[in-house]
């Protein structure tokens, strides 16, 4: 019989067994209120009662007609010794800790022996609920949150055991939710001190989280490995949990990234393991690695919060997640990975060329050293990263056409990158050692310097016989003249404007050179065919 079957036929029985339960623990506390009998005597009656229902629950089990009447006994009988020891141990601490753990072990095991050997559904539902419900209901007066976490403990093991060994997911969602429920009761009615980044409650919020996050992968593997249920949506809950009561609790001791970037940690972890155990990449794994990262890479985002450096912060780690996503996705082949490598270089790229003007320098002890700064580095990180893609990445589905293109498009976005550097660095040079020299000597050496780099364009691209290079440098070079012509001419300091016009154009012969030369070179492709044609 499933759990839905079960329920139409006996949900009438549960209700009543959750009546005549509540009414025990209302009679419990009555009884203190008016103090009729000692604590200890109400112990003893519990557990009488308690192992009297049981033996006639066991008695009445022999019958068969009488089968299920049996088990609604022995859930009673379960409930009722679950809620004596919660009452002895947790709500009057008339028990130590150890002696919560021993009883609870008992009964525990007791039951879960039984209804696995048995197949008792409705035996198991009806004591977890009553399990669940009495220390919800008796809102202990002492502090015995120790206690209350190991009954807890032992009745997740053996109620998610028997959910996985036996299938009864209702056990997993009940146990699970139950669990939260009564970390919440805990949290606002003991009101625990939340001083330190220690402190007992995110423990055992912590715990909570770390064990059913084990709890629904073991789950997934022993349900013939499907990740991709109800476990992984248990999962992704478990963690949503765990991340609003850390960062209720650490709210003024930590900043809200580190919770989540454990979190994120966690879920990386657990595709990895369903990866390994799977040996493929299922929905799971996907599901898991795609939230994880993203918990990542939102709490590496507040690295450096507050700090003048928080751009430069920005870009290496951005850079940094970009080199990983396209290492993972050339050596895994994996499209999507690649895809999002190449996006996040490109948004970071473009962040940088517009924050970088107004970010510190990134020194080094106090002092600039002209292209050996982090703020250069930086430069050169997002560089490094698109000279990669244009010489090296390819992807299969594109074709070998799109792939060229692609790969002209990653060089030309990097040699603009290349461009930034060299024009920041200048005009850090002369921010740092010539302060006081005349605005045209930067703006006359900018104009040099981008000269220059349009030659080692045309160099470059006879060097590769690629045309686009040739292209690429002939842009810059008529932005130099451009620039040269009408911008750098007006004011003052002629000799100065003179001599960098002469190398302008000793730079633009050199070009006509090296054009002269590369007509005689075959391109790219002509020269692939020779080579082909000599093989």
């Amino acid at each position: 019989m499933n759990f839905g079957e079960m329920m139409k036929k006996y949900w009438t029985s549960m209700l009543g067994v959750l009546f005549v339960l509540v009414a025990f623990i209302t009679l419990f506390q009555y009884t203190v209120d008016r103090g009729w009998v000692t604590d200890s005597m109400k112990m003893a009656i519990g557990l009488l009662v308690g192992a009297g229902l049981a033996a006639a629950g066991y008695n009445l089990a022999s019958k068969p007609k009488w089968a299920v009447v049996s088990q609604i006994v022995m859930g009673v009988a379960a409930s009722v010794l679950y809620m004596t020891i919660s009452f002895s141990g947790i709500y009057y601490e008339l028990l130590d800790s150890l002696t919560v753990l021993l009883g609870m072990g008992l009964v525990t095991v007791v039951l879960a022996l039984y209804a696995y050997r048995n197949h008792s559904r409705l035996l198991v539902n009806i004591s977890m609920a009553g399990g669940i419900i009495s220390p919800l209901m008796m809102r202990p007066e002492t502090d015995q949150v120790f206690a209350l976490f190991l009954y807890l403990l032992v009745m997740n093991a053996a109620f998610i055991y028997l959910s996985v060994v036996k299938r009864w997911l209702e056990l997993r969602i009940a146990a699970f939710c139950g669990t939260w429920i009564l970390y919440a009761v805990y949290f606002f009615h003991f009101e625990p001190s939340l001083d330190g980044v220690w402190s007992m409650a995110i423990r055992y919020a912590l715990s909570a989280f770390l064990f059913y996050q084990i709890a629904f992968l073991v789950s997934s593997w022993y349900n013939k490995r499907s990740f991709e249920g109800l476990d992984m949506y248990l999962g992704i809950a478990n963690g949503v949990l765990f991340g609003f009561w850390s960062l209720l609790i650490w709210q003024n001791d930590l900043h809200y990234a580190y919770p989540i970037a454990l979190i994120g940690f966690v879920f990386l972890l657990s595709g990895t393991v369903v990866n390994r155990l799977l040996l493929k990449v299922d929905v799971a794994a996907a599901v898991y690695w795609t939230v994880g990262l993203f918990l990542i890479l939102l709490s590496l985002n507040q690295a450096g919060s507050g700090m003048e450096i928080k751009p430069l912060v920005n870009v290496y780690i951005w850079g940094g997640v970009a080199v990983a996503l396209v290492l993972l996705g050339q050596f895994n082949k994996w499209l999507i990975a690649t895809i999002f490598s190449v996006s996040i270089w490109f948004f970071v790229g473009l962040y940088w060329y517009v924050v970088t003007w107004s970010t510190p320098r990134g020194e080094w002890f106090g002092v600039y050293i002209p292209f050996l700064n982090w703020g250069a580095i930086a430069w050169v990180l997002l560089a490094a990263i698109g000279f990669y893609y244009a010489t090296r990445l390819r992807i299969d589905e594109f074709g070998q056409t799109a792939n060229r293109v692609l790969a002209n498009v990653y060089s030309a976005l990097s040699h603009f990158i290349i461009g930034g550097l060299l024009s920041r660095q200048i005009e850090n040079i002369f921010t740092e050692y010539f302060p006081d020299a005349p605005s045209v000597y930067m703006n006359v050496t900018l104009t040099v310097t981008w000269g220059i780099y349009a030659l080692l364009l045309f160099l470059w691209g006879a060097f590769q016989r690629e045309k686009w290079y040739k292209w690429f440098g002939s842009v810059v070079l008529v932005f130099v003249a451009i620039k040269a012509i009408f911008m750098d001419l007006s004011g003052q300091e002629s000799l100065y404007k003179v001599m960098a016009l002469l190398l302008l154009g000793a730079i633009s012969f050199t070009i006509t050179w090296i054009n002269g030369r590369w007509s005689a070179l075959p391109n790219k492709e002509q020269a692939q065919h020779q080579d082909q044609t000599r093989l």
